[in-house]
């Protein structure tokens, strides 16, 4: 049975200008499909272009060239009106759990935002019931509710922002760097849930990191980036028993290694 792509990118390049009259290209040439159900990771040390690619798949940033297919439907090139009702299907975890909640805001209002804007509920009950089902779902206890984010730590703020991420039942879940600012302990925790939520509710997911440690923990398959190209793609066993490219064996020789004497 073919495997169904569910998002596809063609030939993105993208620029930003620096100075008066110079502009730095950081996505250079970039073709890339994600399929149905799978963890594509996409790694490589930072500044190569990571976070911008998921802002033009994400449609937070503009490409300067090239396509975007969701479901095969063309979305690159639509308003930002006829984009909307494809907003709902793809949403994203950030690097930095502090930042990206609204510190003004208790958690029962953050999780809540994104179903009231789209009017998901009737009645405050199924509202109340769904924020309560989803803090369930990211192991949280519900007494956090009335809480502000700068009472929680790293991880419970990163379990908030996935709650919120996933409340609208997105088919794609983008996570930039979403444990890359946690303690390797809590990584471990954060990684564990990603995998059971995916599972559950059949996410499809981009894992962005520059650790490879970490992504042959949660991948099926990674892509490579280097200087806003992909240099390698590969299932994720095949890649770290037999890479390919030079910099892709450059990366896996940087993984630390445990020596006991």
């Amino acid at each position: 049975m073919e495997e169904q792509v569910i998002i596809s990118a063609s030939h993105l390049k993208k620029s930003f200008r620096i100075g008066w009259n110079k502009r730095s290209c950081v996505i250079k040439d970039i073709s890339l499909d994600i399929y149905k159900g799978e963890t594509l990771a996409l790694v490589g040390e930072s500044g190569c272009g990571k976070s911008t690619l998921a802002r033009l798949l994400m449609r937070m940033l503009k490409a300067d060239e090239g396509t975007i297919l969701f479901e095969n439907n063309e979305i690159s090139g639509l308003s930002e009106k006829n984009f909307r009702p494809y907003r709902r299907e793809m949403q994203m975890v950030f690097q930095d759990p502090a930042s990206s909640l609204d510190p003004r805001m208790k958690v029962r209002d953050i999780i809540a935002e994104p179903l009231k804007a789209w009017h998901v509920y009737n009645s405050k009950k199924e509202l109340d019931e769904r924020v309560l089902e989803l803090v369930d779902m990211v192991e949280l206890r519900t007494d956090c509710l009335d809480r502000y984010p700068h009472q929680f730590s790293g991880g419970q703020r990163q379990r908030i922002g996935i709650a919120r991420a996933i409340a609208l039942n997105p088919k794609l879940l983008i996570c930039d760097e979403s444990v890359s600012a946690l303690d390797v302990c809590v990584q471990a925790q954060i990684l564990n849930l990603l995998k059971t939520l995916k599972k559950q509710m059949g996410l499809t997911c981009l894992f962005i990191s520059h650790d490879l440690s970490v992504v042959s923990f949660i991948a099926d398959r990674v892509c490579v980036m280097k200087d806003g190209t992909i240099c390698e793609s590969a299932p994720a066993n095949e890649l770290y028993k037999n890479p390919q490219h030079e910099y892709t064996k450059y990366l896996l020789s940087s993984i630390p290694q445990v020596i006991r004497k």
